[in-house]
This record gives C-alpha cells, structure tokens and sequence, in this order.
C-alpha cells in the first residue's frame, strides 16, 4: 500500500485543436497542461479529469497515447510522468420538480468513456461542452454509469450554485439511488463537521476537490488516499473503504474562505456573517434578496444538534492554497518551487526555517500557521472568496 495525493475534478478549458470545452475555463487548461502541472509542480499523483467525454478532448488524449508519452494504466487510468489521470465528466441533471445539480462521472478507460459518449450525445445539446444539462433523470443518468463500471460522486453537494443538497433537494435519495454512489464532494466551502450534521451521509467517504478553473488552482483542495496502485480501479476500492484502502485525510480550504459560505445580500452586495445559523433577510438593508450560504444550508437541513464523525472519517485538514497567502506573489512562488520542487513538499515537508530562507520570515509563519489551521479569517460568500487576515 502507499499513499497518495489526488485532486478529483479538474477541467479543461480548451482542446488542443482550440475547441471550446469549459467556457469560464482558461484557455491554457488543456489535458497534456494539467497532466503536466499535478505532475512537475503540484506533486500530485492522481487527477480527475471531468471533461473527457468531450469528443474533441479524446482526439487529444489518442494523440499523446499514440505519440507514447502517455500510457493506458492495467487498472484503469492514464499515465503521464508520475501522475494518474481518471477519466470523468462532469453532468447537470434537472428532475422535475427540481432545480439543477452537478454529478461526476468518472470511467476507468477510454474506451468506455467514448462509449458513454455515444449514449450521452443523444441527450444534450453540446456534447463538447463541460458540465452540459442532460435530458434524462438523474436515476437513469446513474444506471448509465454504472452500467459501464463507472464511479459516481455527487459533485460540491452544498454549494447554492448547482450543488445537490444547496439547490436542488433536502435528501439525496431524491435524486439519486443511494447505493449506487461511491462518494460525495463536500466543496470549497464546506467541511467534514458541517456534513455530520445530515446522517444520511455518514456511510459515504468525503472528497475534497479542487474544481480547477485554472492551473494555478489545481490542487487547491485535495485528498491523501491510501492504495496498492494509482489507478481506476484502485481509486474505486479506497472510495469503498476495501481491504485497508481509504482516503485517510481531505485537504481543503478552511469553509470560511469558500466563496458561497455564508449568506450574501445581493441588493447592498453584504455578506451576512452572522453569529446567527438562518439568516432570512439582510441585517445592513433588510432586503430578502439573499443568496443562501452553505454553513446556512446546512442547518436549515441538518437533522442533528451536534456533527457526528463516523469512526471510518479521517481528519479534516484546513490546508491554506499558497496563492492565498499574503505577500505569496508568483515570483516568490516560483522561488519556492525552484527550491523545494513541488507544491506538495512546500505544504506539507519543506521545515520552517528552510522556508524563511527562501522566502522570509512572514511568509514562512503563514505556512507554518496553516498547516496548524491557526490562520485567521475572513469569510466568503455570493461569489466572493474569504480572505486571510494579516498578523
């Protein structure tokens, strides 16, 4: 068994060939960049991948299989250096009834990606596109999946933007046949003690996940998962918890520096950090034109009084992203790579003092603080980020 690092849900802004894949993605989002990327820089050893169905994305992914500087993994996955790429996509489903939410489905081989393509394109509008409305049920969308070995994950399950329980319903097994899913994505702003408060979700293993719009955010959130191998079909049986595998630590942004944690008024643009859970109208305007937070979410639907952690989750690590930092500017950001190799080494191994001499004394005692989760903040909400306030 080793252990590893993965970020889960990665986008693609364009194909090689310049073909439009993620529309708010940046261009330079590409497959070969990303793999790339978590490999030389970010030390990462397994990425999601969650616009692979897109046909022109597997013109590009033949490419560099057929070019050898990519291998097809025996269990599953893609090969680029020393990271393993799982091929997903992400899907918008809409039952009636329902608002929208995000699922992600990810697949263990080319092949049968460009399978659940073929079906896929018979049921959206754009099928070069990321995270597409799809027009079948949610159930079917699932049976589809899985039908095809596939993985399914509830995708940033809290969020009021498009995730399950922030917009679309107050139980998963609305949507969704329960048995049928291998975990969920808490998201940016939301933590493993939040999700304790709902029990319907205490048998499934938690993800922390980037959702990369960019390169410079892959990475920002992340899981450490034990494995005999990265692979598909390994990155299955850890989700399953089977024979000692395991995602042993989820790596994530404080909640609070979430963009959608708490309740934002969008008619005097204030966000609503209340010491108060339910926020129903603005304390500053009194407007009731606000954008429900998660921590607000959460406790309008929790069916708790108090977090209950199963004993098979692991710890919640508040892991501050280095572009975060005060001061952490791109220069000094490449310093610290050139010296220590990987984003990685930087959070996790690089020891204080030799931080200091790379890159001073203040930026030094940030890191250090927040690999003890002891940076303070100021939190986020209705689009906008938190922010890390300075000593």
């Amino acid at each position: 068994m080793k252990s590893i690092f993965a970020d889960l849900h990665i986008h693609i802004g364009r194909s090689e060939s310049g073909q439009a894949v993620k529309i708010s993605g940046s261009n330079n989002l590409t497959f070969h960049n990303i793999a790339h990327e978590a490999s030389a820089r970010k030390g990462i050893e397994m990425v999601g991948i969650i616009d692979c169905h897109s046909p022109s994305v597997q013109q590009d992914i033949i490419a560099y299989l057929d070019k050898g500087e990519m291998e097809e993994v025996a269990g599953g996955g893609i090969r680029y250096q020393d990271t393993t790429i799982i091929l997903g996509s992400e899907i918008e489903v809409r039952d009636l009834g329902m608002k929208a939410a995000h699922l992600l489905a990810y697949f263990p081989n080319l092949t049968t990606i460009q399978d659940f393509t073929a079906w896929m394109r018979k049921h959206l509008k754009n099928i070069e596109l990321s995270s597409q409305r799809i027009y079948v049920t949610a159930a079917e969308l699932q049976e589809e999946v899985l039908s095809r070995g596939g993985i399914m994950v509830p995708a940033h399950i809290f969020t009021p933007h498009k995730g399950l329980y922030g917009a679309c319903t107050d139980h998963m097994s609305a949507l969704l046949n329960p048995s049928g899913i291998a975990a969920v994505e808490l998201g940016l702003s939301a933590d493993s003690a939040m999700a304790g408060m709902i029990s319907e979700l205490d048998e499934y293993t938690f993800l922390t996940n980037s959702d990369a719009h960019s390169l410079a955010k892959i990475g920002r959130e992340y899981n450490q998962i034990t494995m005999k191998e990265p692979s598909f079909e390994e990155l299955r049986r850890a989700l399953m918890r089977e024979e000692g595998r395991g995602v042993i630590g989820n790596y994530g942004l404080n909640p609070r520096l979430g963009k959608y944690h708490r309740t934002y008024c969008g008619n005097c643009q204030t966000i609503l950090d209340d010491p108060q859970w339910l926020v129903d109208n603005c304390a500053s305007c009194g407007s009731r034109k606000v954008i429900r937070g998660v921590m607000d979410r959460v406790m309008e639907i929790a069916d708790r009084k108090e977090s209950y952690l199963p004993v098979h989750r692991p710890k919640y690590h508040y892991q501050v992203p280095l572009e975060f930092l005060p001061g952490l500017g791109p220069k000094k950001l490449e310093q610290l790579l050139d010296h220590f190799g990987t984003e990685m080494n930087v959070l996790h191994k690089a020891p204080g003092e030799a931080l200091a001499q790379v890159v001073g004394d203040e930026i030094a005692s940030y890191i250090t603080l927040a690999r003890l989760g002891k940076l303070e903040v100021d939190a986020g909400g209705g689009g906008t980020y938190g922010k890390i306030l300075k000593s």
